[in-house]
């Protein structure tokens, strides 16, 4: 695949639009029942690829950072919604649930998801599309999109109640590109009421396209923007992986965008488009029991961490669930070795993949079928994405086929990339786990979605999204999320 763009688009400005939970079969089933006339519009007029694979583990914050960075975790260093900070001693939760954010503090969770998550935890080693848009003095806008590290101070506006509740301060500034909209604390357009807590705050999706309709009548797209919709990961949460009418939701905004122009046609011409989802979802089986994997019951022999204690003096391990993915910490490695805890996790067949490093190799072990596998960069075997690796047991654990020395991904894309840059996304002794379709993890509150469906997994269901793009013939080197900084850039250049 090429990833030069066409005479045509060179120097466009890019619209993207990404579609929180937005899936291929999903919105296939919504185009059969004619519920997507702007996303048939699109993809009509454009190119549609139906499996990008999204990085590991499949959640919004690590997804998006990589969109942005163009880099795995294990460079940009934001493992997750829900980690541990070896260095401060703390799991750190960007949103899960209210109820976690009030058992670790509400004041610090909102402070890592305000200020820390984007000024502190991603790496100063990566650059971001809007970093790197700044520094050849071009603009870029984003509206409501989890990650926007840029080069300009910005500063929040925070309710007075708010402010007076958590101790939140409006005086700290935030790396942000020229354009900068987090829903109603850093904003464009007055906000109208809506119901519940966080759409009164603007993070929904009619706030969302209301402030991209804003910045087209007036003219005032810079070369990059992107436009996050939050709304239908909620929905399909809820009501499950074929919850078409969600997409009916997201299309009614996308025409309300089309519209604000003198025609759809004419929104094609005056920019190029990329929609996209982030991480898809898995189903979720509707008997409680057997749905969740209660990992405080797993490790009931241990002394888990409690969230409102934090880590005190006697504590052996720490959980940082991600909905279908955990990292497992051991606190004190020369006493209980991560290994150890692999037995326990192995007994469970709902469990797919379990991994850790074991000095330059990383172990994989499953609770579905028994057998051994180990993997490292650089070696005989070539995958897909043009990435070697050194591999000895039973592929079949992955679901690995290989022919030779050439290896296909099954059920699990880009396996080794994702698995490898998970266990190396931050400090601190731990594995990494996930469940297959029908399962989530529960940990001491984290939030669960019986009947519906969930993500955070290893499996093709969480891993694969699609993407419409019009306005160019060019497509990414590679169909991965991680690959599409580059091509971006390249779409936006004067050349």
């Amino acid at each position: 695949m090429s990833n030069t763009p066409s005479e045509k688009s060179q120097g466009k400005p890019v619209i993207m639009i990404m579609v929180d939970t937005l899936m291929d079969e999903t919105l296939q089933k919504a185009l059969e029942n004619n519920q997507a006339p702007a996303f048939k519009f699109f993809m009509d007029k454009g190119q549609y690829f139906p499996k990008l694979v999204c990085p590991f583990p499949t959640m919004s914050v690590t997804v998006d950072t990589t969109l942005l960075t163009g880099t795995y975790p294990d460079k940009h260093q934001l493992p997750g919604l829900v980690w541990f900070n070896k260095q401060e001693n703390r799991l750190i939760n960007y949103g899960s649930s209210f109820q976690e954010y009030l058992k670790l503090g509400l004041h610090q969770s909102l402070e890592d998801l305000f200020f820390n998550m984007n000024n502190k935890h991603i790496s100063q080693q990566v650059r971001t599309i809007h970093e790197e848009l700044g520094d050849q003095e071009q603009l870029s806008t984003s509206i409501n999109a989890l990650i926007f590290r840029g080069k300009k101070d910005h500063y929040y506006t925070f309710p007075t109640l708010m402010k007076w509740l958590t101790g939140m301060k409006t005086e700290m500034a935030v790396k942000a590109p020229d354009g900068f909209t987090y829903g109603r604390f850093s904003k464009y357009t007055p906000l109208t009421q809506h119901q519940h807590f966080w759409q009164r705050f603007g993070f929904n999706n009619t706030f969302s396209s209301q402030e991209l309709i804003r910045l087209i009548k007036k003219d005032k797209l810079p070369p990059y923007t992107i436009v996050y919709l939050p709304d239908l990961d909620k929905w399909i949460h809820k009501h499950g992986r074929m919850y078409t009418k969600g997409i009916e939701k997201v299309d009614r905004q996308l025409q309300k965008v089309l519209n604000s122009f003198d025609s759809w046609e004419d929104a094609l011409e005056k920019y190029s488009w990329v929609i996209l989802g982030d991480n898809g979802q898995a189903w979720i089986d509707d008997d409680k029991q057997k749905a969740l994997v209660d990992l405080q019951q797993t490790f009931q022999d241990y002394k888990v961490m409690k969230l409102k204690k934090g880590v005190l003096a006697d504590d052996q391990l720490v959980l940082g669930v991600n909905e279908r993915m955990t990292f497992i910490y051991t606190l004190d490695p020369n006493k209980l070795p991560i290994s150890d805890l692999v037995p326990l996790l192995e007994k469970d067949e709902r469990i797919d993949m379990i991994a850790w490093k074991a000095e330059n190799w990383v172990e994989v072990r499953s609770g579905v079928q028994k057998g051994q596998l180990k993997f490292q960069p650089e070696g005989d075997y070539t995958d897909e994405y043009g990435q070697t690796w050194s591999v000895e047991g039973d592929f079949a654990l992955l679901d690995i086929s290989k022919r030779e020395n050439d290896l296909e991904y099954g059920d699990y894309p880009d396996v080794f990339a994702r698995i490898h840059s998970s266990l190396n996304s931050h400090e601190g002794d731990y594995l990494i786990t996930s469940v297959k379709p029908g399962y989530e993890f529960k940990g001491e509150s984290s939030p669960t979605h019986v009947g519906g469906a969930s993500h955070g997994g290893l499996h093709a269901q969480d891993s694969y999204i699609p993407m419409i793009v019009t306005g160019t013939s060019s497509c990414p080197s590679y169909l991965r999320t991680v690959d599409l900084k580059e091509w971006v850039l390249s779409l936006i250049s004067k050349g």
